[in-house]
């Protein structure tokens, strides 16, 4: 094993070699296998470990093990202990989930502060199986098909090829002590069903099963390759940018294509969606109709898809002094001068009497109840009204900005000013409000 995981850093992993590593150390067999080896071979590694805290005395045991682990091979070690339950309550998630939550905010935390280039986990081809069968019985695309990869980010796992028989074989070998986690013996979980009821009579029926599944992969992964090359193909096509936050999808672009609902998947799969009938429904649907993951939503606008980043800014109100003469903001850069005259005439420049404005200026998003005097018309028009004589569409209004004077508008910013504001022949002081 030793020799089979030299040849693979030569061959796969080179960059491990001249990297500062932190191991993912929980005490099983596995990582304790995966230090061990990692030591014989010469890196530079540490060791970090979760008390999650989720067995009492085991859980501390675990701890202890670790901490001696480390003495014993001299290398330096980190812990740090959680309270999984509470977090998992608090955010409504699985004890699991909050496990893995927990643990990789705190690696991610580890690299930043310490310059640690990679982080290594012990997942080897049995994991590898097992989170296959768990995508596979929970419905998935093909990307849940692929198992866990090899290198993902600054996450490697060098013992992927390795089966979990061979591990215990080389821990034997070497006399290495290690932890048993009893929760692992709980058929409840279904990964464990998967390894103690459901993995052995696969393997029973077909002694060969870890070989051919790892063909198997590497077959799936050949055709993501294909995949991945046709929607490259596609996308500038299909998507064009609109800002920083927000792209817009052909949806005639998207019908034309050969199987459409199959393409919509691939282009936006990455951004948190699990009702695809209802993303799918879009394509079809009447504007203003949406779908919302945890961080984006895509909205029906007419001829189009807008998937935007959703932004939590809702209430986030700029001040602006009579002094300022830049003012930066999400949309850009307001330029505030005073001038002897109107010189030329823009949406994205407003002209205002100075004397009827009251500083401190503020910028903020439109609230519904808001109400305007439309430069150019007589009385007052509801902002909502005024956002659907405009055609804006549901994105549209929420990145409406506005400029006010207390509680009076003065500009839909980079749209209409209010008439209340407007220079007239009794004006004595102008102010020149430019957005860039």
């Amino acid at each position: 094993m030793l020799i089979q995981l030299q040849d693979q850093l030569n061959s796969k992993l080179s960059f491990l070699k001249s990297s500062k590593l932190l191991i993912a150390i929980s005490g099983g067999l596995d990582s304790v296998v995966l230090t061990h080896l990692c030591c014989k071979l010469g890196l530079n590694v540490a060791l970090a470990h979760c008390n999650f805290n989720l067995r009492g005395k085991e859980s501390d045991a675990d701890e202890d093990f670790v901490l001696q682990l480390a003495e014993d091979l001299d290398l330096e070690v980190f812990i740090e202990s959680f309270e999984t339950k509470l977090f998992a309550e608090d955010e409504k998630i699985s004890i699991q989930m909050a496990a893995r939550v927990l643990r990789y905010q705190w690696f991610a935390e580890l690299t930043e502060q310490l310059h640690f280039e990679y982080i290594l986990t012990a997942h080897h081809a049995d994991d590898n199986l097992e989170t296959f069968l768990i995508n596979l019985t929970r419905g998935t695309g093909l990307d849940g098909l692929l198992g866990i990869p090899a290198v993902n980010n600054n996450v490697v796992r060098p013992l992927l090829s390795f089966t979990r028989e061979d591990i215990e074989t080389y821990a034997r070998a070497h006399k290495l002590e290690w932890r048993e986690d009893s929760s692992n013996i709980s058929t409840k979980y279904l990964r464990n069903k998967l390894r103690h009821d459901v993995i052995p009579i696969l393997k029973e029926i077909n002694p060969q099963l870890l070989q051919n599944f790892a063909k198997t992969q590497l077959f799936l992964n050949r055709t993501k390759c294909i995949v991945d090359d046709k929607i490259a193909e596609v996308i500038p096509k299909v998507i064009k940018p609109i800002d920083d936050y927000t792209f817009s999808l052909n949806i005639s672009e998207i019908k034309n294509l050969g199987h459409p609902k199959a393409y919509l998947y691939e282009l936006l799969k990455d951004f948190g969606f699990t009702e695809w009938q209802d993303v799918f429904a879009l394509l079809d649907a009447q504007s203003g109709k949406y779908v919302q993951s945890h961080s984006h939503r895509l909205i029906k606008d007419r001829t189009c898809l807008l998937l935007s980043e959703i932004q939590n800014n809702k209430s986030h109100i700029i001040t602006i002094l009579e002094s300022d003469k830049v003012v930066n903001t999400p949309f850009g850069a307001l330029l505030i001068n005073d001038v002897d005259a109107i010189t030329e005439t823009d949406k994205s420049v407003i002209y205002i009497d100075k004397d009827r404005v009251k500083f401190p200026l503020t910028i903020r998003k439109w609230e519904k109840g808001d109400v305007f005097y439309p430069l150019g018309m007589t009385g007052k028009k509801k902002l909502s009204k005024y956002f659907k004589d405009e055609k804006y569409s549901l994105l549209d209004k929420e990145n409406a900005w506005l400029l006010c004077s207390e509680d009076n508008i003065v500009w839909v910013i980079g749209k209409r000013a209010d008439n209340r504001f407007k220079v007239t022949e009794n004006t004595k002081q102008i102010l020149k409000v430019e957005l860039k």
